[in-house]
């Protein structure tokens, strides 16, 4: 009881500052209907996706219990101006339904593979943030060819990348701690199933809890340019990001050589959640990094 107390006043904080990024986004997040949506049959399941936009495709990756809307409506109104922007609910969120299939990068990766197919886009750009950051240096890794540049916003490609304190949190999650919370407001308004959320958010702890490592080595061999944009007290741990940067060809000094194509970016000031809430930033290093 005494270490559940503990961790309640820990996480307390996290979910705050998420309750206050689901109501930023609600006030103020993208009110335009997509051009189209649907759900593409994918490994076993049937993912949902959004189209917005036209020219260049970048798809986007959500972070764990999110939507669409959650965590990107404040950007897609920007990004479209310029660009088709592809976004997907990955297996259990949103309007995707929950499915007891195992769940990892890979898969989901190869969903992303899959919604490719189905759309008939050969290369795109791909930005994923958090949970949906894995899953992007994941694709990166499993299907090069069919990536352009990744951006990578507060997220790592080994559970050793974050901070103790946060591999800790994750392993103490418990279901209720989100009952009657706005995840679950924005969960109920679009899942296929309700019901289904209590075992959605088991399934999504148990993988948090889990160890995983996509490999030094498959990081170096990605070819593509890679944007990593991290909060400065976000819960990565940035010497580790730092190895991450250098795997990628970054860390160097460039006034004696050749700029790196990848790029990496600290914002002052943020934390893990607040970070996705900084719209101008985050769009500003986007429209640069992805010309």
């Amino acid at each position: 009881m005494k270490n559940l107390i503990k961790f309640n006043k820990l996480f307390k904080p996290l979910l705050m500052v998420f309750v206050m990024m689901l109501t930023n986004s609600s006030l103020y997040g993208q009110k335009i209907k997509p051009s189209s949506s649907g759900y593409v049959p994918v490994n076993g399941i049937k993912m949902y996706y959004e189209v917005y936009g036209e020219g260049r495709p970048l798809i986007l990756l959500h972070g764990a219990f999110m939507t669409i809307d959650t965590n990107w409506g404040q950007l897609i109104p920007e990004l479209l101006k310029n660009r088709k922007v592809i976004a997907v609910e990955l297996q259990g969120h949103g309007h995707t339904e929950f499915s007891e299939r195992k769940l990892s990068q890979a898969t989901l990766a190869s969903d992303v593979v899959g919604l490719m197919d189905y759309l008939k886009i050969e290369s795109a750009d791909v930005a994923g943030y958090s949970f949906g950051g894995a899953v992007a240096y994941q694709f990166a890794i499993q299907s090069p060819k069919r990536l352009k540049s990744l951006v990578i916003i507060s997220a790592t490609y080994k559970n050793t990348g974050w901070l103790p304190e946060i591999g800790n949190a994750f392993k103490k999650m418990k279901p209720e701690m989100f009952a009657n919370s706005p995840m679950q407001a924005a969960y109920d308004a679009v899942a296929p199933d309700k019901t289904k959320w209590t075992k959605f958010l088991e399934q999504m702890m148990a993988t948090a809890g889990e160890p995983f490592d996509l490999g030094e080595a498959n990081i170096a061999k990605i070819s593509a340019p890679v944007l990593i944009i991290a909060g400065d007290n976000d819960g990565l741990d940035k010497i580790e990001l730092m190895k991450t940067y250098k795997l990628l060809g970054g860390g160097v000094s460039a006034d004696l050589g050749p700029m790196p194509k990848s790029q990496l970016a600290i914002v002052p000031g943020q934390g893990h959640v607040s970070l996705m809430m900084q719209t101008s930033t985050i769009l500003n290093y986007l429209n640069n990094f992805l010309k």
